[in-house]
């Protein structure tokens, strides 16, 4: 932690710092938001809940400010936990361990959090520092974002008294957000029929390893493995010439990350070993070739292992295995309105398996209800195929763009000022909270900006540390800036 210690601005390193050292995965933020609670009480701020979880925090505005227009910054308590294979590490009880590497801070091992870590730390930050300049304040933390915006589902009308909203959830320095995609998760479940492996047969494990993982939003363009796809060719291309038999299959863990992992437990007759091996190297080969400037560290593993477990009988191995190999993934349309952005995609996130039933788990994404519906309308017409039931849920708006936001403009002529070039607005292919604040606050206005972020939702996560100095100046100078109420 001494190292970010020595970063600029502070306290806003030092309070990420903190934000670090207290576990905060999906569904265990609990004791971050107790820390902030107890942190805000003693700075003599006033701090409530809502019925979700949701924190609000109010400070009074700067002497000379009070007839400004109010602003809530925004963030969410949680964190993605992805680790690499061979880190040991527990994101219920172990501290996130960041790191200086070059101009970059980054973690050992797992994801740093900076999603959305250095805006949550940016929103207290001004809360902590008094020579920031602003009109009355809010800070709002919301929660379990990464896993299905409970929180900001939960927000009611009414408890808010902002005018404008900023975002802090963005990853890129110099774009400015006013619009984001909705989505939707979509579960297909196999009940699994399971019998006796056949005399003869040898048990291995194959894995597919290696791969970069990311953003299932913001990552999905670029073109990177998806473990529980490749892994699904493999299997659909020579389950039948192996006479292979399936026990197992699981890869990813949380559906908005792309899976940098997937393993199955696979049998076949002895004599069908060698073929088995040389089909790896083969496989292993092509995949190398096809991805080699995305995934170079790409690699697939045989290794004999012992098991307990049935086969999958035929039907429902062949049901299971080509249902994961056809599925879509990945880009599906590029959109029209917002040149060089994303409109649909979906993300084949999670394929769990236990005895009896098997789960697959994507996230679909898209700018406009009709993409989400149409990826929808595909997955349930495979699921029929396939014989497995489904179900789509968690289902949330995107956030409209709206060309005449006054902060919208506010902000990109404040960043013109500072930084003598015009950024980029933009609509962004991932979740933004915003869209759902629209429900209860339809009259908000809204804007997300953010430092620059790379590998979001995998180890490879940093954060840019010049870009946070950046995003700082920005974010104290549009609050400087906002103009006066009524």
């Amino acid at each position: 932690m001494s190292e970010l210690a020595t970063l600029s601005p502070q306290p806003l390193w030092d309070i990420f710092a903190t934000i670090c050292s207290i576990p905060h995965p999906s569904y265990h933020e609990e004791a971050l938001a107790a820390h902030i609670i107890d942190w805000s009480k003693q700075k003599g701020f006033h701090v409530e809940r809502d019925e979700v979880g949701n924190i609000l925090i109010r400070k009074p505005a700067t002497t000379g400010y009070e007839n400004r227009k109010a602003v809530v910054l925004q963030a969410h308590l949680d964190m993605v936990p992805q680790k690499n294979n061979d880190t040991v590490h527990d994101f219920k009880t172990d501290p996130i361990r960041p790191y200086v590497n070059g101009e970059w801070v980054t973690a050992e091992g797992t994801t740093l959090g900076a999603d959305n870590g250095i805006g949550l730390a940016s929103a207290l930050a001004v809360l902590a520092d008094d020579s920031v300049e602003h009109g009355p304040m809010e800070v709002l933390l919301t929660m379990t974002e990464e896993a299905g915006m409970e929180g900001a589902f939960g927000l009611k009308a009414g408890w808010l008294q902002a005018d404008i909203l900023i975002n802090t959830d963005s990853e890129e320095e110099g774009e400015i957000y006013m619009g984001c995609a909705g989505g939707v998760d979509f579960t297909t479940t196999f009940d699994l029929l399971r019998e006796p492996l056949p005399q003869g047969y040898q048990t291995f494990t194959l894995t597919l390893k290696g791969l970069k993982g990311g953003h299932s939003g913001g990552d999905v363009h670029l073109g990177l493995g998806n473990a529980n796809k490749l892994l699904a060719r493999f299997l659909a291309g020579h389950a039948e010439d192996l006479s292979l038999k399936l026990l197992e299959f699981r890869g990813g863990t949380v559906r908005n990350a792309i899976p940098r992992e997937a393993h199955a437990i696979i049998s076949v007759p002895i004599e069908k070993v060698a073929e088995l091996t040389a089909l790896r190297e083969r496989y292993e080969g092509i995949l190398k070739n096809e991805l080699a400037v995305i995934e170079p560290n790409l690699v697939l593993l045989l290794d004999e292992t012992q098991s307990d477990l049935k086969a999958l009988s035929d039907d429902c191995q062949k049901r299971f295995t080509f249902f994961l190999n056809a599925a879509p993934n990945g880009v599906i349309r590029m959109s029209d309105v917002a040149v060089g952005v994303v409109e649909t995609s979906l993300n084949e996130g999670v394929v769990r398996m236990t005895e009896d039933q098997a789960e697959v788990i994507f996230l679909v994404r898209s700018l406009i209800d009709s993409g989400k519906n149409y990826v929808v309308n595909m997955l349930t017409s495979i699921s029929k195929l396939a014989q497995a039931q489904y179900r789509a849920e968690g289902s949330y708006p995107g956030w409209q763009p709206d060309a005449d936001s006054a902060v919208m403009h506010l902000v990109s002529e404040t960043y013109n000022k500072l930084f003598g070039k015009i950024p980029n607005v933009m609509v962004i292919h991932a979740g933004l909270e915003c869209g759902l604040f629209k429900k209860p606050y339809p009259d908000m206005d809204m804007v997300s900006i953010g430092p620059t972020i790379r590998g979001a939702h995998s180890p490879d996560e940093r954060v840019h540390i010049a870009s946070v100095g950046e995003y700082w100046k920005l974010l104290t100078a549009v609050l400087k800036a906002i103009p006066v109420k009524g």
